[in-house]
């Protein structure tokens, strides 16, 4: 083939797949859970998603599948930007208003919880991908009722911990001190995590229970945080993508089932197809008109 035509050729080669690569719907990131206190997902990943054992986590199954429990790092909001509260109402604080993470929000007495009490805590955040940005951790008011749906006006305006995440996690764990206020019985403890490289923003729930007797001693299910073992053998099962973390030069978007709109991918593949059939026509245009020429 003439040098003209090569250049012709891979010029319209090029010119496709950066098609394809430019109108590609980005996936978006997500990479942590609190391990300390264990939120909800995290202690029914812990207990194996194809065979829980709490009543609550095999009920989660029933209703969501496992994968919910192999995706236990991504409950997140893609483009929250801060704006938490207008964007997840009330009722949905575990989920982040994510129907994939729907049971989350059960409002139940047997959820996996950790035992704590008044005074200095040590919160431990498993970071599958580390990034810059804010963890604030509140825990619920006092008299607070776990068998009703947990809204933003259950929380303690005081924050019990605020840290300031780096791009760096150490052995894969965020370590922060915070101070647990005098309660009694089941609390809930609430993390955002708000990156500050990116709109991407996460949540969690984590059960604790404070000493006492009544309501306290009914803790049912201790939660166990999952190990490094576990975390291993489940990850070839997550769909959680870690790309482009720690600084994404466009905000990463929302999926289009949680957008409600219809996916990009086939309008994106059509409009790559059109290019693409764009170059292969000018090519053999070229090779025309050189044939008659010659």
């Amino acid at each position: 083939m003439p040098s003209a035509r090569r250049a012709t050729a891979a010029g319209a080669a090029a010119l496709s797949a950066a098609a394809l690569v430019g109108l590609t719907p980005t996936a978006a990131s997500a990479h942590g859970a609190v391990f300390n206190p264990v939120s909800r997902l995290a202690a029914c990943y812990a207990e194996g998603p194809e065979t829980p054992k709490s009543q609550v986590c095999k009920d989660l199954v029933a209703d969501s599948g496992t994968q919910p429990l192999y995706d236990w790092n991504e409950v997140n909001i893609a483009n929250a930007d801060g704006q938490h509260r207008s964007l997840i109402p009330d009722g949905k604080l575990c989920s982040a208003n994510r129907e994939k993470y729907r049971a989350l929000d059960w409002a139940r007495t047997d959820w996996p919880a950790t035992a704590v009490a008044a005074g200095s805590f040590d919160f431990k955040v498993r970071a599958t991908a580390a990034h810059s940005g804010t963890m604030t951790v509140y825990i619920t008011k006092a008299g607070f009722d776990p068998t009703q749906p947990l809204k933003w006006s259950d929380l303690d305006e005081t924050p019990v911990a605020v840290y300031n995440t780096t791009r760096t996690a150490t052995d894969g764990y965020y370590d922060f001190t915070g101070t647990l206020p005098a309660r009694t019985g089941r609390h809930v403890v609430y993390k955002v995590w708000q990156r500050n490289d990116s709109p991407e923003a996460f949540y969690s729930c984590s059960d604790v229970t404070f000493g006492g007797t009544g309501q306290a001693a009914a803790t049912g299910t201790k939660a166990q945080a999952p190990t490094e073992a576990k975390i291993a053998a489940g990850a070839a099962l997550s769909t959680v993508s870690h790309a482009g973390h720690g600084g994404d030069e466009q905000p990463p978007a929302l999926s289009a089932e949680a957008a409600g709109t219809p996916s990009p991918l086939m309008p994106a593949l059509a409009g790559a197809g059109a290019l693409a059939a764009f170059a292969a026509g000018s090519l053999l245009l070229g090779r025309r008109r050189n044939t008659s020429g010659s």
